[in-house]
């Protein structure tokens, strides 16, 4: 989502003038993104910051001057220490001011400037349309916020606190950017919300449309091939989104569906309100609507009061679930969430322990996953120059990187491919001929 908001920024920002540059030398304003979901992350930020004010003190050297501005949750989160910390630092703003960014900077150039306030208009009303030469630019594949903020709040999650209460986009809205997108030359959107299953934007009828919804009416869309959403609640899982994987070619077969924990004790202390049983189920249904979806989650270990039982909860529903790839975390406790006041931290000893044991298991279900790709035959989506001399890479539908000889001709194409080599991280192909 940070990549996201990054680049409707740079739309913004182009109505007035700017543009990116890739040489960040050459930056009048340069922006630092955060984001606060991580440990120490405050301090990240301070530290690059640091690295910010070198390169304003060398422009000025040369006469020339540079605005440094810090966004994202961070900033939402820790505005005003970041503002009495780093003087350096002339504009603040969190992720809902976004669209109020042209306006902030002329004002940043005069003076020092906060805004983390949530604003009570949609911001994406207030959004330029992004120019087709910046979406060209960005490549095949793009993302598209469909869904913001979260009311679940999980007890070790910063979330609500940083990006708000659940507010979804009307359909119409979105699938007018997503049109705009394809014919920028988009193949593949992904589908973002902190809690994208919840979506629930209003459609043409004055009703909340589900993401099934939404899912079906994108897939109409001439020229879009690939569509993926993420990431997902399994409270939010409901029959009708899983159907969709069964209907809809678009929707590619991977799906990333945290679960945090095996361990139903620990759930409900994280407020989960879903039970290994439950996350179990919905994974049985989703197999039966899509025998090939590939299964991606989130874990954390060493959250308060984890019990080796409970851990060992965990590492059976990997077991169970059978992942072709994870996320997984020591807990780290955030400020202000209630899991940061729980007894019975889990000493870091433990916590790097149990992460290696569980991190050891996910690589073995990752490696087995592409190895069992070997000798098949997928269609890959080419979009990009591989890392040698004549090689393209692009991605198989379970988001699999695929590198092969080939003519950067076909990049923009999807092609069959059959896999003859891989490892955990990627696998070789090579074109499958047409007779």
């Amino acid at each position: 989502m940070n990549v996201y908001d990054s680049t409707r920024m740079i739309d913004s920002l182009s109505e007035n003038d700017y543009e990116e540059t890739k040489i960040i030398e050459q930056a009048d304003l340069l922006i630092l993104n955060t984001c606060h979901i991580r440990e120490k992350a405050t301090e990240k930020v301070f530290s690059e910051i640091g690295r910010m004010k070198e390169l304003r003190n060398k422009r000025r050297e040369n006469g020339q001057d540079m605005i440094i501005a810090v966004a994202g949750c961070v900033a939402q989160a820790q505005g005003e220490e970041i503002m009495a910390r780093a003087p350096v630092v002339s504009l603040v703003f969190g992720p809902q001011s976004y669209h109020k960014l042209p306006e902030l900077v002329k004002r940043a150039a005069n003076e020092r400037v906060i805004d983390t306030d949530f604003p009570i208009e949609d911001k994406f009303n207030f959004l330029p349309k992004a120019k087709n030469s910046n979406i060209i630019a960005r490549g095949l594949t793009a993302f598209l916020t469909v869904q913001e903020g979260c009311d679940k709040f999980c007890s070790f999650c910063v979330v609500p606190y940083t990006r708000g209460s659940e507010v979804s986009r009307p359909l119409e809205q979105v699938i007018l950017e997503a049109k705009s997108l394809v014919a920028g030359g988009v193949m593949e959107i992904t589908l973002l919300g902190q809690n994208v299953n919840a979506y629930h934007g209003e459609n043409s009828k004055g009703k909340a449309a589900n993401l099934a919804e939404l899912l079906y009416a994108l897939a109409k869309i001439d020229g879009l091939e690939r569509l993926r959403y993420t990431t997902s609640h399994p409270n939010d899982m409901d029959q009708t989104l899983i159907n969709a994987h069964k209907d809809l070619s678009t929707l590619m077969p991977y799906l990333h569906l945290p679960v945090q924990s095996g361990s139903n004790k620990i759930l409900k202390a994280m407020n989960r309100s879903h039970t290994a049983e439950k996350y179990l189920e919905i994974i049985e249904r989703l197999r039966e609507a899509r025998p090939d979806i590939a299964l991606s989650g989130d874990f954390i270990v060493g959250f308060p009061n984890e019990s080796d039982k409970d851990f060992e909860d965990t590492l059976k529903i990997i077991r169970q679930s059978k992942y072709s790839s994870a996320y997984s975390f020591k807990y780290s406790p955030r400020p202000g969430t209630p899991g940061a006041l729980m007894d019975n931290q889990i000493p870091e000893k433990i916590r790097s322990e149990r992460l290696t044991i569980l991190q050891k298991l996910l690589n073995e279900q990752q490696t087995k996953f592409n190895l069992a790709t070997i000798g098949r035959t997928v269609p890959v989506l080419f979009d990009k120059k591989g890392r040698s001399a004549g090689q393209i890479g692009g991605r198989s539908p379970y988001l699999q990187p695929i590198h092969l000889s080939g003519s950067e001709d076909l990049i923009g194409t999807i092609e069959n491919v059959k896999i003859i080599s891989g490892d955990k991280n990627s696998l070789t192909g090579e074109l499958v001929k047409v007779e």
